[in-house]
């Protein structure tokens, strides 16, 4: 059997890279992806703004019309942006916060009146940021710690139900792609950067969506039935430390 045979998985971002390779992973492990993104990203099945509340209310009552149930959602989307505290202005605060926090809760919110109509899993994507501070970091420090301790609420609510629902956030560390490369040219000296980040990583090398999503397959299937409410470091072992 399938790790994810007959599940339907609802995945935020799937146009990004850590979203694709969800959605190609659930695919390949049995399951029905239904992708989301927003408007002008191409290959996904519904425009998705996820600091929408109509957005969300749409997206959902498709996905209730077209499979009646829902097994898993995946927040993966997500933005980044360096600044300190003196440098960040308060309209990229809000725009990092709506994206990565709001976002992620509208998704909770809206995903679980089909959620718990059978049971299911929520796959937060946070950060190892949302773990440990940088001081060029403040906002997305904020938002992506916002989301570690959101998805425990949402997990203790989901206990509460039945059938239950589990939560779970995970923390990935730098990745290969394109939000590492332009996090990267926001500074000075983007190979000196790279380079000084791949020595922080014992494993000594940054990480892949391909291994991210993997992690997201075990928590959306049924082998972690038993785990709701953690914190899911997927780092190369940088918040060992």
């Amino acid at each position: 059997m399938e790790r994810l045979e007959d599940k339907i998985v609802l995945i935020t971002g799937a146009a990004g890279s850590v979203g694709a390779a969800v959605a190609e992973a659930v695919e390949k492990a049995g399951g029905t992806a239904v992708t989301t993104d927003i408007a002008g990203r191409h290959g996904v099945a519904h425009v998705l703004d996820v600091t929408s509340e109509h957005d969300w209310e749409r997206v959902i009552a498709a996905v209730a019309k077209d499979h009646d149930r829902l097994d898993g959602l995946v927040n993966a989307a997500g933005l980044a942006v360096l600044g300190s505290i003196e440098d960040t202005d308060y309209a990229t605060w809000k725009q990092i916060l709506a994206v990565n926090l709001d976002g992620t809760f509208l998704g909770c919110k809206y995903a679980l009146s089909l959620l718990k109509r059978n049971g299911g899993s929520i796959v937060n994507v946070s950060s190892v940021a949302g773990l440990i501070g940088g001081h060029n970091f403040a906002a997305y420090n904020a938002s992506k710690g916002g989301v570690r301790l959101l998805s425990k609420s949402v997990a203790l609510h989901g206990a509460r139900l039945d059938p239950k629902v589990r939560c779970n956030s995970i923390h990935p560390a730098f990745l290969e792609g394109p939000m590492v490369d332009t996090i990267l040219k926001q500074t000075d000296f983007p190979d000196a950067a790279r380079a000084r980040l791949t020595r922080d990583i014992p494993l000594g090398r940054f990480g892949t969506p391909a291994e991210v999503a993997d992690l997201c397959v075990y928590l959306l299937s049924d082998e972690s039935r038993f785990v709701t409410g953690a914190e899911l470091a997927i780092d190369g072992g940088l918040t060992a430390r």
